[in-house]
């Protein structure tokens, strides 16, 4: 058999695995693998920062539910990609990020962008920030590289992994080989008995879920395992698109953006606490007090590091795939679900009276992109303000639409996610609500968006403050330092200077006119719906430094 340059057998098995677009900034030490792309007619999406790219990548492996592909150069390239990395690590996805290295023939003379362990060792950089780190030094070892990298990134807890392929690996010929994507068994309990008993002594209990179970898409078995038990169901901010917020076993969310309803049941007396994908991080169990601590919990996780941690109490623990987990427990109990008919959400009127000197409220702003948008419409969440203000008061129609980070939490990360989520879901609405703070981290990948044409919304808070930071500083100490913009952004004229259509709204009229303009859009570029929001408005944030009381 004729063998094959290294570059050409990573490409056709990008084809193989299905994968149709692959992120990334050029450069000397990856340029095989981008011609290559083009002769296989997958599309490369060029970004505007590696991070951007990485993000985006991620928001494609989420959409597509496959592998993502991220390409950065040797040196700072590499370096770019360490936040990406880090936010798909805590998000559970299967990226694979490929770095450049000048020459391993070379390796331990001075090079420019040097990325071994004599420069910027890429491969220690991402040790701890992905499943698997290495450099293939040898071509000779490039398939066994690329095995072991897949399968960390695809099988038990999916996550990110990296490779540094140097110039000249790429550029050797070897026997081509042929790697599917794996198929391996979810790791599951083998005898749910002590969790079942759990459940129908249970007498208080309630259902705490998180980011976990909308990775894990567990959302039949969450509403199955709450309707057969009655359980009420409360949800972390990551783990908001879980469940149906019109369900009449819905309390609301707790932790930040939390709702008073789901803290007076938490302080009732909880005999048995479920924890379902959550790491029960400080974000995740703020305003979380010693009268809430539950008798019992029984928490399903991926593994165990964060398990019984945050809450002392005895803690029943089933390891592994949590979906299938959740159904093998299911079938174990016969469960069946009850009979519940979902609220009514109450309509949504546009507030006619608005005067000049009105501010738009952020919380009826989310009401009014809730009442707009179409129920299976795909939102993702950026670091701020502006996405609590979404957990409190954007309903969830359709599980699974709602994604938010509450632990990494990179600023911007939720723009280039939706990029890459309406890439591998064009059929879909895909609005990403962030703010002007993290649009001036990552806001020139709505240039990516324009140039590629993908048809994303970003939806922009405008306050003129990393409003997040400053109302916590000011409520905690009495003044604020370092978060108020002398020059504020002006979102519309930053984002028409990129070719994207924008429009700047202040009143609820013209938002409404904006996203009218914006739904339902397979094509075209994004839209950008700039929002002027009151800077005075107190974010549902304070349960980090304040009682609700």
């Amino acid at each position: 058999m004729m063998k094959k340059r290294v570059y050409t057998i990573l490409v056709e098995h990008f084809k193989q695995w299905g994968i149709t677009h692959v992120f990334g900034i050029p450069g000397k030490s990856i340029s095989p693998v981008m011609l290559e792309l083009e002769s296989f007619e997958i599309e490369y999406v060029l970004g505007r920062h590696e991070s951007g790219c990485g993000f985006e990548a991620a928001g494609y492996a989420l959409g597509k539910n496959t592998l993502g592909v991220v390409l950065g150069t040797s040196g700072p390239g590499g370096t770019n990609l360490l936040t990406a990395a880090a936010q798909a690590m805590e998000f559970n996805l299967p990226v694979l990020f490929i770095t450049g290295h000048p020459s391993a023939v070379d390796t331990g003379k001075a090079m420019s962008q040097e990325s071994s362990p004599f420069g910027a060792d890429l491969v220690k950089m991402f040790e701890p920030v992905t499943r698997f780190s290495g450099r293939v030094e040898r071509a000779e070892s490039f398939r066994l590289f690329l095995q072991h990298a897949i399968e960390q990134a695809w099988t038990g807890e999916r996550g990110p992994v990296h490779l540094c392929i140097p110039f000249d690996v790429l550029m050797e010929e070897v026997e081509p080989f042929h790697l599917s994507m794996p198929q391996v068994s979810p790791l599951v309990c083998s005898d749910y008995g002590q969790a079942i008993s759990l459940l129908d002594q249970a007498t208080n209990p309630i259902l705490f879920i998180g980011k976990g179970g909308v990775i894990a898409e567990a959302f039949d078995e969450i509403q199955l395992m709450a309707e057969h038990w009655k359980i009420p169901v409360v949800t972390t901010p990551g783990g908001k698109g879980a469940f149906p917020t019109q369900h009449p076993l819905y309390l609301g969310g707790f932790g930040l953006g939390g709702s008073k309803i789901a803290i007076d049941y938490m302080r009732s007396g909880v005999d048995l606490m479920i924890v379902i994908g959550s790491k029960l991080c400080d974000m995740q169990l703020s305003g979380f007090g010693a009268d809430m601590v539950p008798q019992q919990v029984l928490q399903f996780e991926h593994e165990i590091t964060f398990t019984g941690k945050s809450i002392l109490t005895p803690t029943e623990i089933i390891l592994g795939d949590l979906k299938a987990n959740l159904r093998g427990l299911l079938k174990k109990a016969n469960a069946s679900l009850g009979d519940y008919e979902r609220l009514t959400a109450p309509p949504f009127h546009l507030n006619d009276s608005e005067s000049d000197n009105t501010k738009l409220s952020a919380k009826r702003v989310m009401k009014l992109l809730r009442s707009m948008l179409p129920t299976d419409a795909i939102l993702f969440g950026d670091a701020g303000s502006h996405s609590f203000y979404a957990v409190e008061h954007f309903d969830i129609l359709e599980p699974g639409t709602f994604y938010l980070d509450e632990v990494f939490i990179a600023m911007g990360a939720a723009i280039g996610y939706s990029i890459g989520a309406k890439l591998a879901l064009p059929d879909r609405d895909v609005v990403c609500i962030t703010g002007d703070g993290c649009l001036m981290l990552q806001g020139t990948e709505i240039s990516t968006a324009v140039n590629h044409e993908i048809a994303t919304v970003f939806f922009v808070l405008n306050n003129g403050r990393l409003d997040m930071v400053e109302k916590g500083m000011s409520y905690n100490t009495g003044r604020s330092v370092g978060a108020v913009y002398k020059s504020p952004l002006h979102v519309t004229q930053f984002a028409e200077s990129m070719g994207a259509e924008a429009y700047r709204c202040e009143t609820e009229a013209e938002l409404a006119a904006a996203l009218h303009r914006s739904i339902g859009r397979t094509e075209g570029g994004p839209i950008v719906i700039e929002v002027i929001v009151d800077p005075e408005e107190i974010p549902p944030i304070l349960t980090r430094l304040l009682s609700l009381d």
